[in-house]
């Protein structure tokens, strides 16, 4: 199955003069512990209806959480979402929290205990950052 398209602001047009956190309608609090390296996917089970919307906004469907939902079909990280969309990443975390309050995503944890960051991580990190 081919991938799906994914929605990229400013990729065909001059930049949007609406600010990325209209998404959200300007919230910036999510429920969810949803750090860069924690990892969502896609609840499995039967294509839902496209009723996607986000708290702070009542009308239509985002083309954003819909494309959330086919990327998260792979585990995928928080950052990585942000990067494939070009969302930020504020954004982002609101956006993958609201999903998780509809069913539509699980969140997994990243393995540590709350305020024990795990070393490997942190030195794959490193690593990855010296790379650049």
């Amino acid at each position: 199955m081919p991938a799906p398209s994914l929605p990229v602001r400013g990729a065909d047009r001059k930049p949007s003069r609406v600010r990325p956190y209209a998404l959200t309608g300007g919230r910036t609090r999510f429920g969810h512990v949803l750090l860069v390296e924690t990892f969502v996917a896609t609840v499995d089970g039967p294509r839902q209806p496209p009723e996607l919307t986000s708290g702070g906004i009542g009308a239509g469907v985002l083309p954003e959480l819909r494309a959330i939902v086919e990327l998260c079909r792979r585990m995928r990280s928080v950052a990585e979402i942000s990067a494939l969309l070009r969302i930020p990443l504020g954004v982002v975390r609101v956006l993958l929290s609201d999903l998780a309050d509809q069913g539509r995503i699980r969140v997994y944890g990243t393995g540590t205990a709350p305020g024990q960051p795990d070393r490997a991580l942190l030195e794959r990190v490193l690593s990855g950052l010296r790379r650049l």
